[in-house]
């Protein structure tokens, strides 16, 4: 999609998208309607054209934005440095801390938009089998058996998506007091202090 310059009275691709995101993550996809967005930005409804065909293709760039936020992140920390099986899980973990590198609110909206939609049912599909591969790639980098690398892939993506699916709400302290057993149950392996430490040190948590 061209992206035309910037303009005061119509605004940019990027605050339609922004928006658009917003009702998406809020309210759902049948919120993410033209006339409303307009609205909320002040703007005219004819000036939507200038950026966009039509609904749909708003629609598919937040399709877009998703699977390069959330796929994309996902298997990036999958795939970043680390010493240790703990430590790459811990990579992992962060995607369930930092919304910058996973958006759970925003998966949730794409999932409950599954629900009225089978071409969207299909893309979560492909981003499960993704997601999966990349966690089990990671295991068998650390010389588990396929098996093995495979169950581990899919208990800790079938708990983050549990969480997510259930709306699950913790306190940061209780999360994080439940980080160490969570790497023990899915790796086998106690983790270290100093990789624990290096985990709290970024998401600014200080362990009592």
């Amino acid at each position: 999609m061209d992206q035309p310059t910037a303009d005061a009275g119509r605004g940019s691709p990027e605050a339609w998208l922004e928006v658009a995101y917003e009702s998406l993550r809020d309210a759902g996809v049948e919120s993410v309607r033209i006339l409303p967005l307009a609205k909320k930005l002040n703007l005219s409804r004819t000036s939507f054209y200038w950026f966009f065909k039509d609904r749909e293709e708003l629609l598919a760039a937040l399709l877009e934005r998703w699977r390069d936020k959330n796929t994309g992140n996902w298997v990036k920390q999958t795939e970043a440095y680390a010493e240790t099986i703990c430590e790459a899980v811990l990579n992992v973990f962060d995607c369930w801390l930092d919304d910058r590198i996973f958006d759970s609110r925003f998966e949730a909206a794409i999932r409950s938009w599954a629900l009225q939609s089978p071409e969207i049912a299909a893309e979560i599909q492909v981003a499960d089998q993704l997601r999966i591969a990349a966690l089990t790639q990671l295991f068998e980098r650390y010389q588990y058996e396929p098996i093995s690398a495979d169950v581990r892939a899919r208990a800790i993506y079938l708990t983050q998506m549990g969480y997510i699916s259930m709306k699950s709400e913790e306190e940061l302290s209780v999360r994080m007091m439940r980080i160490a057993e969570y790497v023990e149950v899915f790796t086998g392996r106690r983790p270290e202090e100093r990789e624990l430490d290096r985990f709290f040190m970024r998401h600014h948590y200080e362990a009592a």
